[in-house]
């Protein structure tokens, strides 16, 4: 899908491009003809995106990543932090481990990004921070007490940077999915689909290039005055929460 370009092409960094939502995101990018770059642990990367392989969890690694996205492309001027993992387990038999992880990609894995971000955007007198959270971090699930825990806190993150940054012409939002059409959906047993499927008013789970829409939408000078804002794509699912 081309989106009708009206103006330059801009330096777009998404996380976690190689798979789901985050490739369906920065191939929205790459079609609307912007610089499109990606950090990413393992896999392959969408035609037209430059493939970065970094650690979220490293600093110096976040750090030199995106050394080398803005030798290619120039300063980053819309970050789409998307990477993340889940670790399910019951809170009772919940590890350590298995919280900090989560809680260490999926949050301050983000901050880790932004914050990189942030010094260029800050600069420029302009950017776009998009957070991809989950409809769970709203809603909650049982088995998912980090996963929840790590996506709910985007919001407050988002709504921080929000009131920090804010007159400098940066914006920062929050997209909380609900159940998209992935490969990590299609793995579910079919009757846990099913009922999942029952509890969505829209009737059916989502496509990932129906998130990617709302992202670029927020990315784009129209969303210039939307900020701290939590858009759910979720079907209505999660409807006021």
């Amino acid at each position: 899908m081309r989106t009708k370009r009206v103006t330059e092409p801009r330096s777009v960094l998404v996380t976690g491009a190689n798979r789901g939502i985050g490739r369906a995101i920065a191939e929205r990018f790459v079609a609307a003809g912007d610089r499109v770059a990606t950090i990413y642990r393992r896999g392959d990367v969408p035609d037209g995106v430059l493939g970065v392989v970094g650690d979220v969890r490293d600093t110096a690694s976040v750090d030199a990543a995106f050394t080398a996205v803005e030798a290619a492309h120039g300063p980053v001027e819309v970050l789409v932090a998307n990477a993340g993992v889940t670790r399910d387990q019951l809170l009772m038999r919940m590890t350590d481990e298995e919280f900090e992880t989560v809680v260490d990609v999926n949050l301050t894995g983000a901050f880790r990004c932004v914050r990189r971000a942030s010094t260029g955007m800050i600069r420029l007198r302009r950017g776009r921070i998009v957070l991809i959270s989950s409809v769970v971090g709203l809603y909650g699930s049982p088995g998912q007490v980090n996963y929840a825990a790590s996506k709910s806190a985007l919001v407050g993150m988002a709504r921080s940077i929000t009131r920090e940054l804010g007159a400098r012409g940066i914006t920062a939002n929050v997209v909380a999915p609900g159940f998209i059409d992935t490969a990590m959906t299609a793995e579910l047993p079919i009757e846990r689909q099913e009922a999942y499927r029952a509890s969505i008013p829209a009737g059916r789970f989502g496509q990932a290039e129906e998130i990617a829409g709302v992202v670029q939408f927020l990315a784009s000078a129209d969303a210039a005055y939307v900020t701290g804002a939590v858009i759910p794509v979720d079907g209505g699912l999660g409807m006021g929460h």
